[in-house]
């Protein structure tokens, strides 16, 4: 009993003693009762936990130095082997598990024993700090690697737990997603709050497993607390996991939107989502937000597309989707429509009574434009007859046997929903009409002095009437210019004869004509007015091609150099419709010199686009088209072509839907390559044109696309809509060899062409109906001119229209001219003893 007495004293004594004197709390400060914790660990004798635990009892049995000494956390009692007394130090190792939590000191530590520990060797008071301030300080996770991380935990998660198939087709990908962040937030949310907190995040780690070198699931607090509360909530996780809610309206998911030339037009897209990310705008799948364009921007809070001055380039159709969320997208088809612009022919004319008189009325116009005529301001519909008729679609105006009543002003007008547009074509029906009839019949066939074909061939130049088959002109080659001693074709040393050579001409607005010389390094220009050489241009050796840009009134100039085009050169005549003396001016090459051009190509201008601001530049042998800035004369982009293994030989281009078709070649082996389609709003590469291959030609409306294959024998015709859709091809068979086509708008259907295709070898030409597909055969036009004898290019024997209105063309032969009627399909007339003619030139707008 005494014993027992003698026991309870001590603990007394004991416990009291330790509240006199204090012991650290659990943050290693502080008073603490004492609560004696002491675990036996069985380890080999000598080994450091078993000296430390001799330091509680001593040999004899006897309590030893560390019985009663607590050192508090982060610190353990150890006998000193030559004092003998008990020491507290600070622990050397914890056990090893991972249960951060942030310092007082602004350190992350694993876990509570690892900050205590830091406390005692650092030998400050170190307390647990309930934030995750410390968890981001120094660190080293950037975006890239966070973005990594979330990839990563969501895949081992799918694959441990859900096994989602993101490529099932039958299933929406974002829906699927979420039904993985919804499971995983629920395996995360422990307690099922609603909430995810860090201790919670730090439960999924150490269950896991989830080691990351520079991120950790903490980095989700980092990133993704929106509102700072130190959690997660459900819509937090849904936007670190990138799940949002958007929404599209189904009768949205496709709209067609309108707009008018010249306008400035807004695209919105009807995605909804709460929040919604960045919208991402494309056009032929070409993200546009990024390019960086001059009339297409996405500025605003609302993610619209900004288009300003709208063309009929920028037809076509746009999507938008929310930034990584391609799967859904809204696609805007953007209808781009054009008011009608109108010409009538002839502007007037003076017929006697008893004759046939015709009024035609060309337009054009995004939607098509439906045509009407007045006569002195009254329909003319109510006064229709056997004698007075629409023909044409009513284009024409046909009038049989005409009367005095007929005289009036006849007034064509044009309409579609963008506006419209009307011109007036007279008619004088009287008695004096006989004593001028020479006059009437000139002016009633459009033979004015400008309305001629012009023919360059070796014994000068001849101008032709071709309702006549007149010559009404021709100029020698030893004819002087006009106030000058210098002749049209100057004879060289050792020549016999003297002899012309031309391979290149252009039409400047109907007033010159400027033609190439190539082996007298010059450009002659011809005045129609006063049907003389006027004055000759000096340019770099053998200039072969050249291209009127009439935007900039430019002339535009390919010279080869010599005959194997070892130093070819791009220059510019500027001002080319005034008369002050000419001269060439070299193009600016950017970052490459013009030295390895090839060729080049401009857009022409139409009734419609009366501006064209860029061209482009065929380097030899080069996969890319150099794009050329026409009013600067310098190159201003490449685009390259490599990846399609494409060598541009040729361009063709249509304002609707802003498409250039490029006939390709393969970079190593030469073969034909199907047409590339190049979009003219981004530059990009769009697709290979199905499988068309060949040489192509547009229509001057740009409604139609012709491509020309010699090596397989096809014509292919393809329709472009006024929405910009290219259509699939229909085929023509032919074995012609086409060498040059032209095209003639349709004298029984209105917005419609036909083409007439002249051939290489072959002495007949082909005629088609664009619209159906009817073919004839114009036979027995001679021999062309030797493809070994016209070294200028593949088109050893042209074929060129009259016009908009005109009815005829020309076409030569190696010795003779052959006019065709293309109205009535068939030859008009030959003109002989007409060698090599086969650079022709038509001026006039009949």
């Amino acid at each position: 009993m005494r014993t027992d007495k003698w026991w309870s004293v001590l603990l007394l004594l004991a416990v009291s003693s330790l509240a006199i004197e204090g012991w650290p709390g659990e943050d290693g400060h502080g008073l603490k009762h004492y609560q004696p914790l002491v675990r036996f660990r069985h380890k080999p004798e000598g080994s450091p936990e078993v000296s430390r635990i001799k330091g509680f009892f001593s040999h004899n049995g006897f309590r030893g130095p560390c019985e009663h000494k607590y050192c508090g956390l982060g610190r353990h009692c150890v006998v000193d082997r030559e004092t003998g007394r008990g020491e507290c130090v600070c622990v050397e190792r914890c056990r090893p598990h991972y249960k951060p939590v942030c310092g007082s000191d602004g350190a992350l530590y694993q876990n509570h024993c690892e900050l205590h520990r830091a406390a005692c060797l650092k030998k400050l008071r170190i307390t647990i700090v309930h934030g995750e301030d410390c968890f981001y300080r120094d660190d080293k996770c950037h975006p890239s690697h966070y973005r990594e991380l979330k990839k990563k935990v969501l895949d081992l998660h799918n694959q441990k737990y859900v096994k989602v198939d993101s490529e099932q087709p039958q299933e929406d990908p974002m829906s699927l997603k979420k039904l993985l962040v919804d499971h995983m937030f629920e395996y995360f949310d422990t307690d099922s709050s609603g909430l995810v907190d860090s201790n919670e995040l730090s439960q999924v780690m150490r269950k896991e497993s989830l080691e990351f070198s520079d991120c950790t699931l903490f980095d989700l607090l980092k990133y993704d607390d929106d509102d700072g509360d130190k959690h997660l909530a459900k819509n937090e996780f849904y936007a670190a996991f990138h799940v949002l809610q958007l929404s599209l309206p189904e009768a949205q998911k496709v709209s067609i939107t309108t707009a008018t030339v010249g306008q400035s037009m807004v695209l919105t897209c009807a995605i909804v989502g709460n929040p919604r990310p960045p919208v991402v705008w494309k056009r032929h799948n070409q993200v546009l937000n990024t390019l960086g364009l001059e009339d297409i921007n996405d500025f605003g809070d609302d993610g619209s597309l900004y288009i300003t001055k709208v063309t009929t380039s920028h037809m076509g159709n746009y999507t938008c989707h929310s930034d990584g969320y391609e799967q859904l997208f809204q696609t805007i088809i953007l209808q781009v429509n054009v008011p009608p612009v109108i010409q009538v022919h002839p502007e007037s004319q003076a017929r006697e009574p008893g004759v046939t008189a015709s009024l035609r009325c060309h337009a054009e116009g995004i939607p098509s434009p439906q045509l009407a005529w007045l006569k002195n301001g009254m329909d003319i519909a109510t006064k229709l007859s056997k004698q007075l008729t629409l023909q044409a679609n009513g284009s024409e105006v046909h009038i049989s046997n005409v009367r005095y009543e007929d005289t009036g002003a006849y007034t064509c007008i044009a309409r579609n929903e963008a506006g419209a547009d009307e011109d007036i074509s007279s008619l004088f029906v009287e008695d004096s009409a006989r004593k001028t009839l020479a006059n009437i019949l000139w002016r009633q066939e459009g033979l004015g002095i400008g309305n001629m074909f012009y023919v360059f061939y070796e014994d000068g130049i001849k101008v032709i009437q071709p309702v006549a088959c007149e010559i009404q002109r021709h100029i020698k080659p030893s004819e002087k210019l006009l106030g000058q001693q210098e002749e049209v074709c100057p004879k060289s040393e050792g020549d016999a004869e003297q002899r012309c050579m031309w391979s290149s001409a252009v039409n400047v607005k109907d007033k010159y004509i400027y033609v190439t010389q190539p082996t007298l390094n010059r450009v002659l220009i011809i005045d129609v007015q006063s049907q003389k050489a006027v004055q000759a241009v000096s340019t770099d050796p053998l200039p072969v091609k050249l291209h009127y840009d009439k935007s900039h009134d430019q002339v535009w100039l390919l010279s080869w150099g010599d005959e194997k085009k070892t130093s070819p050169t791009l220059q510019v005549i500027s001002e080319a419709s005034r008369s002050s003396p000419h001269h060439t001016v070299h193009t600016q090459p950017v970052g490459r010199r013009l030295d390895s051009v090839d060729d080049f190509f401009i857009p022409p201008t139409t009734l419609l686009i009366n501006h064209v601001r860029f061209g482009f530049i065929l380097h030899k042998n080069e996969p890319a088209l150099h794009k050329i800035d026409l009013e600067t004369m310098s190159t201003v982009k490449k685009i390259p072509l490599k990846d399609h293994s494409c060598i541009p030989n040729a361009l063709a281009y249509t304002h609707l839907g802003g498409y250039y078709f490029v006939d390709c070649r393969h970079d190593i082996t030469g073969a034909a390559r199907p047409q590339l389609i190049v979009d003219a709003v981004t530059d990009a590469v769009i697709r290979h044109n199905g499988d068309v291959t060949g040489t192509p030609y547009v229509s001057p409306d740009g409604r139609y696309l012709v491509s020309v294959d010699d090596k397989d024998g096809l014509m292919r015709i393809q329709s472009i809509t006024g929405r910009g859709e290219i259509l699939a091809p229909f085929d023509i068979h032919t074995n012609l060899h086409i060498s040059d086509v032209a095209f003639q708008p349709s004298f029984t259907e209105v917005h419609q062409y036909n083409i007439f295709a002249s051939s290489r070898l072959q002495t007949d030409v082909l005629y088609v109906e664009l619209a159906t597909g009817n073919v004839k055969m114009i036979k027995s036009l001679k021999e062309p001119v030797r493809a070994s004898e016209w070294l200028w290019s593949r088109k050893n024997r042209v074929i060129v229209d009259s016009g908009l209105f005109g009815q005829y063309l020309m076409t030569p032969s190696q010795e003779s001219l052959f006019i065709l009627d293309g109205r009535l399909n068939k030859l008009n007339c030959e003109i002989t003893d007409v060698l090599k003619g086969n650079t022709i030139m038509w001026v006039g707008d009949a």
